[in-house]
């Protein structure tokens, strides 16, 4: 039995090799949930979707996130919208007295729909739609993404980290913005100088994440911050990775990230930017898998390959360098 834990692109990627070592009844995979917004009254959960739609086949494997030939109409309406009636398009939080009105949800993730910043298509909206109104009617996002799940055909387990809501919040030099508003519409650019994961000290692991870290634990190449810092920050859920077998496989090539702003990130919160950082990122892990041509060292057992991962053939070559680091310390 094999746990994974996933942010956005990184554990994406590294799952389209799985089952070279991992039949899908015996894997589970975590989703990071920080990333989680509520945009124009529908909740977006983009790392959980990612999943989704990847195991149903039809994620857009171009930005590895949405609907492959998806529709943008609405979307595009909504921006035509706003700007005949000359109303603000680009982020624009709801009201501090509207962030935890209605659903339950973490301060500071709750936007406007008024020419909405993140492009949503048509059928991907058609999945928010349908999540938010099974959370209104009283299911649980453990409960929806099970449904979800179903509706796409998935045989892996797919858990979100927590019920509880918890927002990956950046402070930067342009001030506190949301992940997906510092990365989506700011693309980055601002210089970070703190990284905080807001509700998380009253949020718990959802039903089955505890009992699913008592599995070997694959961290993937996930961004080691806004990836898997937020599952980090949950009660318990550090402490049961130090419980059992941890295989991290770095996101890094070189000081180079796999994808996303992973070094920028790291270097805010004081970590050493690079794959060298990940033994302070993640102390609890038994075995690293590096690039071969990265020349950082560990005190642990460490595998190497090549972690680049541009197809199923490249995922598999990764999985089995995890299968083998997993047997060195099993």
């Amino acid at each position: 039995m094999v746990t994974f834990l996933s942010g956005g692109t990184g554990t994406p990627k590294l799952l389209d090799g799985a089952t070279a070592a991992f039949t899908p009844d015996e894997t589970t995979v975590v989703a990071n949930t920080g990333d989680d917004v509520e945009l124009g009254g529908l909740f977006v959960s983009p790392d959980v979707d990612t999943l989704l739609f990847q195991g149903g086949g039809i994620l857009d494997r171009e930005t590895w996130w949405g609907i492959d030939g998806d529709t943008h109409r609405t979307h595009e309406a909504l921006g035509e919208l706003a700007n005949a009636a000359d109303l603000p398009t680009g982020p624009q939080y709801l009201p501090d007295t509207e962030q935890t009105a209605g659903r339950e949800i973490s301060r500071w993730r709750r936007f406007s729909g008024v020419g909405e910043f993140m492009t949503i298509g048509d059928r991907d909206r058609a999945v928010h739609l349908t999540r938010t109104s099974l959370l209104d009617r009283g299911n649980s996002l453990s409960e929806a993404t099970a449904l979800l799940a179903g509706a796409f055909g998935i045989t892996i387990d797919v858990l979100p980290m927590s019920d509880d809501p918890v927002a990956t919040l950046v402070h930067t030099e342009d001030g506190l913005q949301h992940f997906q508003e510092y990365w989506v519409a700011h693309r980055g650019e601002p210089s970070v100088e703190n990284v905080e994961f807001r509700g998380s000290a009253d949020a718990s692991p959802a039903p089955g994440v505890l009992d699913a870290l008592d599995d070997t634990v694959v961290i993937g190449p996930s961004n080691p911050v806004t990836s898997i810092g937020p599952m980090l920050s949950l009660s318990g859920f550090g402490d049961a990775l130090a419980e059992t077998t941890v295989v991290a496989v770095s996101p890094f090539l070189g000081d180079e990230a796999f994808s996303g702003p992973a070094g920028e990130l790291m270097a805010a919160v004081g970590a050493e930017p690079g794959t060298a950082g990940l033994a302070a990122a993640y102390p609890f892990a038994d075995a690293f898998v590096v690039d071969e041509d990265d020349d950082a060292t560990f005190e642990r057992p460490t595998v190497e390959t090549d972690i680049r991962i541009d197809s199923p053939d490249d995922a598999r070559r990764v999985v089995d360098a995890v299968a083998r680091a997993v047997d060195r310390v099993e």
